[in-house]
């Protein structure tokens, strides 16, 4: 009897205890209306966003010493911009600017040219080819550049006539000095030391490609000559373009060592100036800047056009170009103007 009596007792214990535990469970859950007002006190309280005032800091930094520095170009009269002006488009300047970028295109051509040629030999499976190409690399980036121009400029020395034929027997001769003028010797001298460096960019952008395009090439049927000027030299290009256009604009400052090689390029011209015109010495150095600075921008214009046209069969769409950001940007302004009733459009 006693254990019929104590079992109900347990089980009204137990439920009792679970529906206490409901009813304080209950009243610990936070009601509609109090969600609702407190999702509203959030919406309505500010979003302040993250403060960096160390970045604000080094921005006004910069920006005062770089205002400081333009003041300086405007105050300081040792800056002679009216000689400037003067010397700017002078047909001494404008022909040692010809002269340097007829180098500079010259060189670069050859130098891609050739780095295609010794980046294939230096990948070719011919171990003759592989090794001549490796120690031409190794050759021409061991050598400074100024080096290779003089040693050039001083081949009739140790070659007075050049010539082709049979090693050892009859050769078709000629002087040294009716060969190679000025011009070709700097444009030899930079292409020599430029192709080295060429053909390792375009070696890397051909490993560069995944190996399943050489496989689905192959798998096509396609000749190897065709399956690297088709398939693997066009993907590459997205590699090669860009680390060889900063060799165009390193080829273009380095045309100046053309001058110890008795060519007049743009800085030899200056320099000639200077030695002339001691007191226009520095409006001279700014002259061949402004040059330099305008070469490179225009490098660097033609570098963007051909990154994009390179992208064309790995995007889906191109990116715009600077001209077509600023014709949208015309025209989301034109689309904000207020009408007659002042509502925007």
């Amino acid at each position: 009897m006693t254990e019929i009596t104590e079992a109900p007792r347990r089980g009204a214990t137990s439920v009792g205890t679970g529906a206490d535990a409901d009813d304080a469970h209950r009243a610990s859950r936070p009601s509609a209306a109090t969600i609702d007002a407190a999702g509203r006190a959030a919406l309505d309280r500010p979003v302040v966003p993250l403060r960096h005032p160390l970045r604000w800091i080094a921005a006004a930094l910069v920006l005062v010493v770089l205002l400081n520095f333009v003041e300086t170009l405007f105050t300081n009269e040792q800056w002679g911009w009216p000689a400037v002006g003067k010397w700017l488009f002078s047909p001494a300047i404008l022909t040692g600017l010809q002269l340097t970028l007829v180098a500079t295109g010259l060189s670069a051509v050859i130098s891609f040219a050739g780095g295609v040629v010794v980046a294939i030999a230096r990948l070719s499976r011919n171990p003759v080819l592989s090794g001549l190409a490796w120690g031409y690399v190794w050759l021409f980036r061991s050598v400074p550049l100024i080096l290779v121009l003089v040693f050039l400029y001083n081949l009739g020395s140790l070659y007075p006539t050049i010539g082709v034929g049979i090693p050892f027997g009859p050769q078709f001769q000629v002087p040294t000095a009716n060969v190679l003028g000025d011009l070709a010797i700097g444009v030899i001298g930079l292409s020599l030391s430029e192709i080295a460096y060429a053909s390792e960019i375009v070696r890397a952008g051909v490993l560069a490609v995944d190996h399943g395009q050489h496989e689905a090439a192959q798998a096509l049927g396609l000749p190897r000559r065709r399956q690297f000027v088709r398939v693997i030299l066009p993907q590459a290009l997205r590699s090669i373009v860009p680390a060889f256009v900063n060799q165009v604009v390193g080829l273009l400052k380095a045309s100046s060592l053309l001058f110890y090689v008795s060519l007049l390029d743009l800085f030899g011209v200056v320099q000639n100036l200077s030695s002339t015109y001691p007191t226009d010495i520095i409006p001279l150095l700014v002259v061949a800047t402004i040059w330099y600075l305008a070469l490179t921008s225009a490098v660097s214009v033609v570098q963007y056009y051909v990154e994009r046209w390179t992208a064309r069969g790995s995007v889906r769409s191109l990116p715009p170009t600077p001209f077509q950001r600023l014709r949208a940007a015309v025209r989301r302004g034109a689309g904000r103007r207020p009408r007659n009733d002042g509502k925007a459009v």
